[in-house]
């Protein structure tokens, strides 16, 4: 009896053994997949808001890891894509989300111009209503353009708002909470560019 017992855990513990295993096999080559593809999607919208002549590096190997700011909204450490062209620093893309978005947290990337000006905004993923979060996203809507060229030198801080609020920003009647969201994270960005410059650009440039 007591031998049967003995089989019997020592088949169970094999088998538990077995499964955890294989869920953690599982689990760590889905993981990967998703890191792939949500970096591989990152890179095509950096594609979109770095045009070309703004750049002559490899900005793919030119990343910084920046520590959470709550200017950029991130609970962990980010990458930065740091822009150079003839060896000066050009464009720095920004990773940021908005934290109060209608149905939670919107993932930016948000490049700005060594001079403070936005090149572009476009947004990486988020949970918005189907719909109103259609508002954001570049492939339904032009709106998020409405971000280039901008700067904290061209808008006060009151004007980084929208219409709706007295601000700059053109919103969708029945969808204010997103782009307020949106427009809120992006100016936070700018700031921290601002107080940030030389740190994001600082270290070696390939």
């Amino acid at each position: 009896m007591a031998k049967a017992a003995l089989m019997t855990a020592l088949n169970l513990g094999a088998f538990a053994l077995f499964g955890t295993a294989l869920l953690a096999f599982i689990y760590n080559q889905t993981h990967v997949r998703i890191a792939r593809s949500v970096e591989e999607e990152k890179l095509k919208l950096i594609s979109q808001i770095l045009p070309g002549n703004l750049y002559d590096n490899d900005i793919i190997r030119n990343t910084k890891e920046i520590a959470p700011d709550p200017l950029l909204g991130n609970e962990g450490n980010t990458t930065v894509y740091r822009a150079t062209l003839k060896g000066r620093p050009s464009v720095a893309v920004l990773e940021a989300v908005a934290p109060d978005g209608y149905s939670g947290k919107i993932y930016m990337l948000i490049a700005i111009r060594e001079n403070g000006e936005i090149a572009g905004v476009r947004v990486v993923s988020h949970k918005e209503t189907p719909g109103l979060g259609d508002y954001i996203d570049i492939a339904k809507s032009d709106w998020i353009r409405g971000f280039d060229g901008k700067s904290t030198a061209q808008y006060n801080d009151q004007d980084w708002k929208v219409r709706k609020d007295g601000g700059k920003f053109d919103y969708m009647a029945g969808a204010t909470i997103t782009p307020r969201a949106v427009v809120k994270a992006v100016h936070k960005a700018l700031q921290y560019f601002a107080l940030h410059r030389d740190q994001l650009f600082a270290g070696e440039i390939r």
